[in-house]
């Protein structure tokens, strides 16, 4: 089996603590990478995972940082720089999804969506290819940016404008820094809901079915080791993006 390009190359993910940022982690890790854990309130499960990875024999290292606080996320970069020694890749995942309709989207909501989901991920990934020589940045989107989402509206918004964002930065990061996006579709139900969630939502996938983070993972991966794919986004969705989808 080759080496994995990944090994030892220092990743930082940020909500790496739970769900599909955990799984991300964990797949970069079972590849010989090091992992900045990121959390914000989760400190009890990314202590649990930083552990786990240490008895793999893999490095790793928890921060912790509220991205509703710019001081924090403008010098979250350095931080991780001077705690790991390096980095070589950023995956932003971290995010709100609050539950908001258009009627009812005030502009404190959307600006706090912006601030977490869209304005956070770039200010972390334009300090990181300003400090950087050379990496990959995977930004986590939406299957939806292909349509709305009227439960979730500045969620939604947020994530088309990080969209553009992604695209924008591949040209202006190259040659050095590549910039890609991962756009999940029913992978998991919402915090607080139950499987079933999904699983009734699944006849309206292509594929007739959910996913699972694991597919989002080894999305993440591909792009990470990739060393000719920028500006790109893959869906991870099933085929759903393809249908018209504004429920």
């Amino acid at each position: 089996m080759p080496i994995s390009k990944l090994l030892n190359k220092t990743v930082l993910i940020t909500g790496s603590a739970v769900r599909i940022g955990k799984e991300i982690t964990l797949a970069f890790a079972e590849r010989g990478a090091n992992l900045i854990i990121h959390y914000n309130k989760s400190e009890l499960k990314a202590e649990e995972l930083k552990a786990e990875l240490i008895k793999k024999n893999i490095k790793a290292f928890t921060i912790q940082a509220d991205f509703r606080q710019s001081r924090q996320y403008e010098s979250f970069i350095d931080e991780c720089l001077e705690k790991a020694g390096s980095l070589d890749i950023l995956v932003n995942n971290a995010s709100v999804f609050p539950k908001i309709s258009l009627n009812d989207l005030t502009l404190t909501d959307l600006m706090t969506d912006m601030e977490i989901n869209t304005w956070a991920p770039f200010a972390l990934s334009r300090a990181f290819a300003g400090k950087v020589k050379s990496g990959s940045i995977i930004n986590m989107l939406d299957q939806r940016i292909t349509s709305y989402d009227w439960t979730h509206t500045g969620y939604i918004l947020s994530k088309h404008v990080l969209t553009v964002l992604t695209k924008m930065s591949a040209l202006a990061f190259a040659p050095s820094i590549r910039v890609n996006g991962i756009a999940p579709g029913l992978i998991l139900p919402p915090p607080g809901e139950p499987v079933s969630y999904i699983e009734n939502l699944a006849p309206t996938v292509p594929l007739k079915k959910h996913g699972d983070p694991k597919d989002v993972a080894e999305a993440a991966v591909f792009l990470a080791e990739c060393d000719y794919v920028t500006g790109d986004v893959i869906f991870v969705d099933g085929g759903r993006h393809l249908k018209e989808y504004a429920a």
